[in-house]
């Protein structure tokens, strides 16, 4: 079972467009996933699931649409919170949060703190999220950290690079799902998505249920995960292991 899946949530206006029916209806119905897949994710064991709910490129949508999506991710907040809580899930969100409404940011940063000391599942909710805009506020954070006597550049590493990210707390990421048919990566974890397993799923967001989320999961773990080693040494490594 992967520690730490993400998912590109793709799919909500086309899947509301094919039915006539407003953008936002889509984005409505895609909350009811949220939920499920959230659920299935607990059930399963999965330590930390990540959501992409809000680009940093989506403020650039209609300021209407904008809007919306903004009051649906208050009405989340507010509506899952006693589940969120009850389940030991602990809620975290990472990107440009600051420049989201403060209607927005007061529920979340009291489900945050509310939740900060649950143990079981981390959900992460992007928003207003981009990898560049993670990295580049990394490295601006390593500038400074650096001009203040407090690293040498020299001798500075990945890992001692990933403890500026956003992530810094999450496991490694082993699996992005992205929904609707679409092959890209949409600026979503650029970092952390180094050997993680891609997965690209046709169906659009609001009909991806558990029986979806469950097949991505078994072609997860059908997948030889290598990091750089051969077939034969991840084999070898695997019999050490079992032995052991």
């Amino acid at each position: 079972m992967p520690r730490h899946v993400g998912i590109i949530m793709d799919g909500n206006g086309r899947w509301a467009e094919m039915r006539g029916l407003p953008r936002l209806e889509g984005h409505r119905e895609g909350s009811t996933s949220v939920r499920e897949v959230t659920r299935c994710a607990r059930r399963l064991g999965v330590g930390a699931l990540t959501l992409y709910a809000f680009s940093a490129q989506n403020w650039a949508r209609p300021a209407e649409e904008v809007a919306g999506l903004m009051e649906l991710l208050r009405d989340y907040l507010e509506s899952e919170r006693e589940e969120i809580l009850e389940n030991g899930i602990r809620l975290n969100a990472i990107g440009e949060v600051e420049r989201l409404p403060r209607y927005v940011r007061e529920p979340l940063e009291k489900l945050r703190a509310e939740s900060a000391g649950n143990e079981g599942m981390v959900l992460t909710l992007a928003l207003s999220y981009g990898g560049r805009e993670e990295l580049v506020e990394a490295a601006r954070r390593v500038a400074e950290a650096a001009c203040r006597g407090e690293l040498t550049p020299a001798r500075l590493d990945a890992k001692g690079f990933e403890s500026f990210l956003w992530t810094h707390e999450l496991p490694a990421l082993d699996l992005v799902i992205r929904t609707s048919g679409e092959a890209r990566i949409s600026n979503f974890l650029l970092w952390q998505m180094a050997y993680a397993e891609l997965c690209f799923s046709d169906v659009l967001w609001p009909d991806f249920r558990t029986e979806a989320f469950l097949r991505c999961l078994a072609q997860y773990q059908q997948r030889e995960r290598r990091f750089g080693l051969t077939s034969a040494q991840v084999k070898r490594e695997d019999s050490q292991r079992a032995k052991a």
